[in-house]
């Protein structure tokens, strides 16, 4: 059994605080009946209607891809071009990742029919940390570290305060390799971060998503969360 408004949420209709005001304007039915109290517990048997269209409950998934370039981070791509969801072509239930990677950005990603964590997960009142490791031009210093530290100001916009450190730095071709660790998700945040501080990037990969990392697995190649994962998962955003 659980509270109508999560299993909404999972089903994807809205968040679980949406949810409960589509409960409250008297729009959801459990077994014909309206409900507009908060609190109902239902189970995989009950039938569940919002504006008299019944929802599915579907068991929910979780799944971490090490997403290859060229692969768009979407469940569909109107130009045709192969998608993250692609890879899952034995998987019934409609997945969709959580969050999103640059179309020529490698490594983790998430997908998942949990609409709930979805939310959490990309809210930035959560701060879930990404790590990513970048191959940029140039051979970066102490000092540029320190500044993408202390947030630099991009699309005018300041960023949090980051971790950075220097992995490489290869007089020989002229790139360094970059780890930084964000706690945000703005649209390609880390090539212009490492940008406004004069190291273009050349090649960009997620390496961690929280605790999660592609260990194991190849390019393209996906597995399962494992339970105690997804519980670890939602702890880092428990209301």
């Amino acid at each position: 059994m659980e509270r109508l408004q999560k299993v909404m949420a999972h089903a994807g209709i809205a968040s679980r605080r949406a949810s409960e005001k589509l409960i409250k304007e008297g729009r959801v039915k459990v077994n014909g009946e309206v409900v507009t109290e908060m609190g109902l517990n239902v189970s995989k048997n009950d039938t569940i209607e919002v504006d008299s269209i019944p929802i599915t409950q579907e068991q929910t998934l979780y799944f971490l891809l090490n997403k290859p370039r060229g692969v768009i981070s979407s469940a569909v791509d109107p130009k045709g071009r192969k998608t993250v969801v692609d890879f899952f072509p034995s998987v019934e239930q409609r997945i969709y990742p959580v969050g999103r990677l640059d179309y020529d950005t490698t490594g983790v990603i998430l997908l998942t029919n949990d609409g709930e964590l979805t939310n959490k997960l990309t809210h930035p009142t959560y701060g879930v940390e990404k790590t990513y490791v970048a191959k940029v031009t140039g051979l970066i210093d102490k000092k540029a570290i320190k500044t993408l530290e202390k947030g630099v100001v991009i699309d005018d916009y300041k960023t949090q305060p980051a971790k950075a450190r220097i992995l490489d730095i290869n007089p020989t071709s002229k790139t360094s390799l970059v780890e930084l660790t964000i706690h945000e998700g703005k649209n390609h945040q880390v090539k212009k971060m490492l940008m406004s501080v004069g190291f273009p990037v050349e090649k960009l990969t997620r390496e961690k998503y929280a605790f999660l990392t592609t260990d194991g697995l190849q390019s393209g190649e996906w597995r399962e969360l494992k339970g105690f994962e997804v519980s670890k998962l939602k702890l880092l955003v428990d209301d």
